[in-house]
């Protein structure tokens, strides 16, 4: 699943992708660079997805940046949970690269929009995710 994500960002030519194995992994790397995106599983080794968000939503530099949740799992429990703890948008497995890409761009703008001052509108540019 990992692959598939980081190929169809990579491939739509707007994302530069950081790839990690698991939970410990994608912690280590949010807490020493700054990422426009985060998109992190439910069901992973080590720390699961809610609590990655929950780390995450910890971080002052990382408390507005937009977070993909994708889930086997589109138990309501789960999902609110996850939206609950922070995450910008879940993904039910499974799904398209077009359905990545939309979602991934919704959060994105969602973000963008809430960061302008009254009156501006947000423009295109190269995201970077994790």
């Amino acid at each position: 699943m990992r692959s598939f994500v980081g190929s169809v960002l990579e491939a739509a030519g707007n994302y530069i992708v950081d790839e990690v194995k698991d939970g410990f992994d994608a912690l280590r790397m949010v807490a020493r660079a700054e990422h426009q995106l985060v998109i992190t599983d439910i069901n992973m080794p080590d720390i699961n997805g809610l609590e990655l968000i929950h780390a995450i939503r910890q971080q002052a530099r990382h408390r507005r940046t937009p977070l993909v949740v994708i889930t086997a799992n589109d138990r309501d429990r789960d999902v609110e949970r996850a939206l609950k703890l922070g995450a910008s948008a879940v993904l039910t497995k499974p799904f398209t690269g077009d359905d990545l890409l939309e979602t991934v761009a919704r959060a994105c703008a969602s973000a963008r929009e809430r960061d302008l001052p009254p009156g501006e509108s947000g423009h295109g540019g190269e995201e970077r995710s994790g």
